[in-house]
């Protein structure tokens, strides 16, 4: 029987707990614990701990499932451990100590530093600086041998056509000898250089040349110890991991209101769904391709952000009406996808087993190539719970650099439309900084630096820039409200607090305390933000609203309404909308599986007048997109919520993101 029960972890927490799941500290050392003795199904519970005490016993490994999300500080001193590579399961550990350990060497030091990208302390040292050149300079040294070697002995062996068994074969020569062969640094550091060898091996067969790898042997525990944390998957390979979904569109699923009190759907709604049956979009795709292990199983994972990849031509990119393609990018759970709307293929696919990837945001760099030419390329940027911006050259899949932006989960990013190195990462740690990302050399080597740091009063949630002065001014929907600020850089001031926060109707008065969690632009002028008050939208005018001219910081100025968009009675948060400026259109999700539908071309003109009236009604939806009926697995699926709607510039594609990690995606009739 295990010595670890929950009154244990309750009595052990600092301060003592009544509830496993507001343990934020707790001290186990001393017990003669042993590996066996650490239960994963009870340590799961301690979703919130970050500090851990489990020096001075007997611990010989770490089981590989202990679920401990938000671990920031682990003593395991003074036990028996004989390997570190379970570690990485704690990818936001700060401060590790591990002395007195006598089977671990330096080498497994530096395996610690390369797996766990937020430490600051090892054994009570800074190591820093000598992780970042673990992490960059020593794999690039690595990766360039590595390559070398392949391209040297082993790039002829190959033929044009080749079978499972010479892949197998060929794979296994390689990795011996690449081993062996690849050399750098101190020989103390022996060990750590082939095991790094052979992950950037393995990833270079897979990534670059599309071999297969699970054709190997090998013990599922080896590789898991040695698997590359992150990767990026071939079109075909993508494409064995999306799971198409049983779809009957003919058939709407209608959600019938119950009679009574209970029901608050005004009279104008009941009628806007009966308007909708003429449907103008058709579902075309039902894609599970963010799976957690690629699991057809997996029916749990979020999906969050989604943006149209940009054209290239710069002729065409003025025109918003074709300023982007078909493919659009696509993020939740460990990965981030890129999915052609027309054919429904998973172009690729990128994972980081570690993280939850929350948004994605493309800019367009005119890169060096080879011979001083220049040409322009489309980079992506993800980030999530991690706090981390991964920068990715989609054209050369490769992921050639990170910025770590934040200590707390970055909950939006945004590229400036005007100055395309320049990205905004808003954080749970309650700021939203902004940094030039540089643009990579040909050996894909940058220079990232953070510019401003705008200090917000509460989480901010979505983030937009004013398209009239996006190099000025900067709104945030947060948990606490809707705020503006001065982003202008030749202010001297660095880290600024907000400039102005708006304040809105609620019921008979007006209030600035709300969680806003829906933003976006209309037009130049209006804005469309979303609030905790249930069933509503606001459009709102920024220049009558604000006075770029007001005097002070930190002014309360009240939101000029122009109209209201009638929607869901749900107090339900975090159902973000999106706009179509060109087409004048408003989309957003609800708690149902529906997608509501504004087109507001008739109300803009108006709007536009300096003296343009409020509307007086609230404005009904134009049509509402029913959740088709859909059988996973042969079964119903459970609540469906529309986290996220998003349409191409011209409104060709409808790319619907959910809570049961399904994409939908509807075209235009």
């Amino acid at each position: 029987m295990s010595k670890i029960t929950t009154e244990l972890l309750l009595e052990r927490a600092v301060p003592r707990s009544t509830r496993l799941r507001k343990i934020e500290t707790l001290n186990l050392s001393k017990l003669q614990l042993k590996t066996g003795d650490l239960d994963p199904r009870l340590f799961s519970r301690l979703r919130h701990l970050q500090k851990l005490d489990l020096s001075d016993n007997l611990l010989d490994k770490f089981p590989n499932s202990l679920t401990l999300p938000d671990l920031r500080v682990l003593n395991c001193s003074n036990n028996k451990l004989e390997d570190v590579t379970a570690l990485k399961q704690f990818p936001l550990l700060e401060e590790l100590t591990y002395e007195n350990n006598v089977y671990l060497t330096l080498n497994d030091d530096y395996k610690v530093m390369f797996l766990l990208e937020n430490l600051r302390l090892l054994n009570g040292k800074d190591i820093t600086k000598l992780a970042n050149h673990v992490r960059r300079v020593n794999s690039q040294k690595l990766t360039s041998k590595v390559t070398a070697h392949w391209e040297k002995f082993f790039r002829d062996q190959l033929p044009e056509k080749y079978t499972a068994e010479q892949v197998k074969a060929i794979k296994k020569k390689f990795l011996k000898s690449v081993q062996t062969n690849v050399v750098y640094g101190p020989s103390s550091l022996s060990e750590f250089t082939r095991w790094r060898v052979k992950m950037i091996a393995e990833e270079f067969l897979s990534c670059s040349l599309g071999l297969e790898l699970n054709s190997d042997t090998e013990p599922e525990e080896k590789m898991d110890e040695t698997e590359e944390e992150e990767s990026t998957e071939s079109p075909r390979e993508a494409a064995e991991d999306v799971a198409q979904v049983t779809v009957t569109p003919s058939k709407r699923k209608r959600n019938h209101s119950k009679s009574g009190a209970g029901n608050k759907r005004s009279k104008s709604r009941a009628n806007t769904e009966e308007m909708a049956e003429d449907v103008s979009a058709e579902p075309l795709h039902f894609l599970q391709c963010h799976s957690k292990g690629n699991s057809h199983e997996d029916f749990k994972t979020q999906l969050w952000s989604c943006v149209f990849e940009p054209v290239l031509d710069s002729g065409a990119r003025k025109d918003p009406i074709v300023s982007s393609s078909k493919t659009v990018a696509t993020c939740g759970g460990e990965s981030v996808c890129l999915i052609d709307c027309e054919t429904g293929t998973v172009l690729k696919k990128y994972k980081v087993a570690t993280e939850e990837f929350f948004s994605v945001a493309w800019t367009t760099l005119t890169m060096v190539i080879t011979d001083s030419r220049r040409k322009a390329h489309n980079i992506l940027a993800a980030a999530g719970r991690r706090g981390i911006v991964k920068l990715i050259h989609v054209a050369a899949d490769f992921c050639y650099g990170e910025i770590k932006a934040h200590k707390k989960p970055i909950a939006t990013v945004c590229f400036s439309p005007t100055q395309e190195t320049h990205l905004f990462t808003a954080s749970y740690d309650k700021r939203i900084a902004l940094w030039d990302i540089g643009i990579p050399d040909c050996d894909y080597n940058f220079k990232a630096s953070q510019l401003l740091v705008l200090e917000a009063v509460s989480i901010p949630l979505r983030i937009a820039l004013v398209p009239t002065c996006p190099e000025q001014y900067l709104l945030a929907g947060c948990e606490g409200g809707c705020f503006a600020w001065n982003i202008k850089l030749d202010k001297g001031q660095k880290s600024r607090p907000f400039e102005a926060i708006f304040q809105f109707p609620d019921d008979e008065s007006m209030t600035t305390s709300h969680r806003v969690d829906g933003l976006a632009f209309l037009n130049d002028d209006v804005v469309v933000s979303k609030s905790s008050k249930p069933g509503c939208i606001y459009l709102w005018s920024w220049s009558r609203s604000f006075d770029a001219k007001g005097k002070g910081c930190q002014r309360t100025v009240s939101a000029v309404i122009l109209a209201e968009l009638e929607w869901s009675v749900t107090d339900m948060s975090y159902l973000t909308l999106s706009t179509c400026p060109a087409k004048d259109y408003v989309f957003c999700g609800d708690e149902k599986g529906s997608v509501w539908m504004y087109n507001l071309s008739n109300y803009t003109t108006a709007w536009s007048s300096p003296k343009g009236k409020r509307s007086e009604r609230r404005i009904s939806p134009t049509q509402i997109l029913k959740w088709p009926e859909l059988r996973l697995n042969g079964e119903q699926p459970p609540e469906i919520l529309v986290n996220n709607v998003v349409s191409d510039p011209a409104f060709s594609y409808l790319v619907v993101l959910t809570s049961v990690n399904i994409t939908a995606i509807w075209k235009k009739s």
